[in-house]
């Protein structure tokens, strides 16, 4: 017995083939975010950690030279919400809700119990509908 096809399976295919697409270039983009993250962070502060055994066993590092070192790790921490909302658009449009200076101008602001409930462990009562707390 054959099962006749039906019309819509190739657009089915073209369907989960954009989908795919899709999905592997968020995963694409994802992973460039990651590796740029750690990147960052490894070239901040590997000579930081090297610097610091150096100093440990032979005591011959600069004061000062430790230092900059120490501040390079810091300004690695300063980069992240830069790099963040580079390359990551839900971070961007999350930001964009809660800091007025990243808010588009049509976007209402918050309410601080919407905040609250979002940000607690606590479950809205019954009463309360999902559309009233977001």
């Amino acid at each position: 017995l054959q099962v006749p096809r039906a019309p819509s399976q190739p657009l089915a295919s073209s369907e989960s083939k954009r989908f795919t697409n899709k999905h592997s270039k968020k995963a694409l983009k994802a992973s460039l975010t990651l590796g740029i993250l750690l990147g960052m962070f490894f070239v901040a502060w590997l000579p930081f950690f090297v610097t610091n055994v150096t100093q440990a066993v032979c005591g011959c590092v600069p004061a000062g030279f430790f230092d900059v070192l120490t501040w390079l790790g810091y300004c690695n921490s300063t980069m992240n919400p830069i790099i963040y909302p580079l390359f990551m658009r839900d971070f961007k449009r999350a930001m964009g809700k809660f800091l007025p200076c990243c808010r588009r101008s049509g976007e209402p602001r918050p309410s601080a119990i919407s905040l609250s409930m979002r940000n607690s462990n606590s479950r809205p009562c019954a009463a309360t509908s999902l559309k009233n707390v977001l």
